[in-house]
Order: structure tokens, then C-alpha cells, then sequence
């Protein structure tokens, strides 16, 4: 249980890490990384804090959420539907037109590869 509780937080936390973040960027634009994090920030402290809420001035069963909402990972599930949204309302496929360049394939304006 606890091997499989240290595996669920570091997953969590391969979300924030920079090269993450910046792959992200790349590969889908501005508006998937602000959705991702987002939604992190939601799943880790806007609904523990909810629950803490409800749990004082409700029912103390609602306490129990607090790290239910820690340890459940549902990005998965929200981001798709979240990003599916987005795309529909804005009507864009992709946020970004940038592509990733290697050195290797670097070449000047007439084509010709580059010393």
C-alpha cells in the first residue's frame, strides 16, 4: 500500500517538472499546458479545501474526501474532456505553430545543410 501510495505522488509530480511542462508546450500549444495545470491545481488544492469545507460545516464524513482527492489521479479522464471543449468553442485544432528544430536538420533559406 505504501509502495503503491510513494508510485501515485510521483506521478503527480512528473506533471510539474519543467521538461514536462515544455514538451507539453510544444507538442500542443499555450492552451494545453494552462488546461493540465489548471486542472492540477484544482484536483490538489481547490478540492481538498472543498471538502475540508464541507466536512466542518456539513457532515465530518466529507473529511474522508480530503485525501481521496490527494491520491486520486483524474487528469486522464478531465483533461480530454476539457481540451475537447476547448477545441470545439474555439474552433482550433492547435494553439501553436511552432515545430521542434534540430541541430542536425538545420538548413539554410536555399536548402542547402549548414557547417
Amino acid at each position: 500500500m505504501i509502495k503503491w501510495l510513494k508510485n501515485r505522488l510521483k506521478h503527480k509530480r512528473e506533471h510539474w517538472k519543467l521538461e514536462n511542462i515544455k514538451k507539453l508546450i510544444l507538442q500542443h500549444g499555450r492552451a494545453f499546458v494552462i488546461i493540465v495545470v489548471a486542472w492540477e491545481i484544482f484536483e490538489d488544492v481547490v478540492c481538498p479545501v472543498i471538502f475540508a469545507w464541507l466536512g466542518k460545516n456539513v457532515d465530518p464524513w466529507f473529511l474522508t474526501g480530503i485525501p481521496a482527492s490527494l491520491i486520486l489521479c483524474l487528469h486522464p479522464i478531465a483533461v480530454p474532456v476539457i481540451w475537447t471543449i476547448y477545441i470545439k468553442i474555439s474552433g482550433k485544432k492547435h494553439d501553436t505553430n511552432k515545430t521542434i528544430d534540430h541541430d542536425c536538420c538545420a538548413s539554410d533559406p536555399e536548402g542547402e545543410p549548414q557547417d
